[in-house]
């Protein structure tokens, strides 16, 4: 029988997490390299995250996804869970993965899914012939600090750091460092989130 999946707890945000390496991220991973843009100074990079027991927690949770089981797993560990994060740390890997994420929002329609991620064009080639359930909100990212929401989808994100955030500002940075009881990134009519720059 499958295993139960590992899910991630931050100190940050309400509910739960699942997360991959950041290292292996596809965009991400070119973004790095390039000055003053979102990944430059990776949070996923640093810290806590370079543990031994954590990297491969990220390793393992890979092999999850991969795994014929993973949507009947994590469907069954989401039914009772209000709020989830996807990709704490890392991104989308590949067509497949976003399909079975779409598919577990399909399956816990009463568990509200956020997903954050860089990987515009795999957004792109999936919108051309698909939807979104209600209860999953895709932030497609802005590239670079200070820069625009990516254009042509209904939720985004940026980070700002001497310019005005644009649309909804992240309170976290009011409250601690904290969520708390805010739970904007999950709200499909807030257009864009610009979170301040750390």
């Amino acid at each position: 029988m499958q295993q139960l999946i590992r899910l991630g707890k931050t100190s940050k945000m309400r509910g739960f997490s699942f997360g991959l390496d950041a290292r292996n991220c596809v965009t991400g991973s070119k973004l790095r390299k390039i000055e003053n843009s979102v990944c430059s100074k990776c949070y996923a990079l640093k810290g806590n995250f370079n543990f031994p027991s954590v990297r491969k927690n990220k390793e393992t949770n890979l092999r999850h996804l991969e795994s014929e089981y993973f949507v009947n797993v994590m469907t069954y560990q989401l039914q009772d869970i209000k709020y989830f994060r996807w990709f704490d740390s890392g991104d989308i890997p590949h067509m497949e993965a976003l399909k079975k994420i779409v598919r577990i929002a399909e399956l816990t329609p009463n568990t509200k899914h956020w997903l954050p991620t860089r990987e515009i064009k795999l957004i792109q080639q999936y919108l051309k012939k698909n939807t979104f359930p209600k209860n999953l909100v895709v932030r497609v990212s802005g590239l670079m600090i200070d820069g625009p929401p990516p254009k042509g989808f209904q939720n985004t994100s940026t980070v700002h750091k001497d310019k005005d955030p644009i649309g909804f500002d992240c309170v976290s940075r009011h409250q601690g460092g904290k969520c708390l009881s805010c739970t904007a990134c999950w709200d499909k009519r807030i257009k864009n989130i610009s979170y301040k720059e750390h």
